[in-house]
């Protein structure tokens, strides 16, 4: 197992008693597409983890791979006037981690999490685990919880 797919099981187990079941795919799963194809799994069962920058404060959304985050939606819950996306170092400054292997909790700063409704309508969904390679399946209930994630709608009405 990748060094840091190793640290973030541990971080896991120590902060929260979950033993993450990390699976690694050389093909890669950078993308919710390309993880969706390792896996095999359907698109929208991707637990993408983007942060955003909202008025100045990193937030993270936990999105299905098969829905786009729309930005004045994301403004509206968390209360914002401005949203966009971070940029790789806000990224790696709020979570600890690198852009494609962002996972949904065990992060160094305490940003805020909300996850896409939608997700949780699956029994089992994959978030990234800490490397573009490696992700692990986690009911959504229970990474509500995890994350201590806001559900929200992402999608533009």
């Amino acid at each position: 197992m990748h060094p840091r797919a190793e640290e973030f099981a541990a971080e896991a187990n120590r902060r929260y008693g979950f033993d993450v079941e990390v699976q690694e795919f050389e093909e890669g799963t950078k993308t919710a597409a390309d993880a969706a194809a390792a896996i095999p799994c359907d698109v929208a069962q991707i637990a993408s983890g983007l942060v955003f920058v909202a008025d100045g404060d990193p937030v993270m959304v936990i999105t299905s791979g098969a829905n786009r985050v729309d930005e004045a939606r994301l403004a509206d819950a968390v209360g914002a006037g401005e949203v966009s996306m971070a940029d790789p170092d806000t990224v790696r400054e709020a979570t600890g981690y690198s852009i494609g292997g962002v996972p949904p909790f065990c992060h160094e700063g305490d940003l805020p999490v909300f996850i896409d409704e939608t997700l949780l309508a699956f029994d089992t969904v994959w978030a990234a685990a800490a490397t573009p390679d490696a992700v692990f399946p986690v009911d959504p209930e229970r990474l509500v919880e995890l994350a201590d994630a806001t559900p929200i709608s992402v999608e533009g009405t």
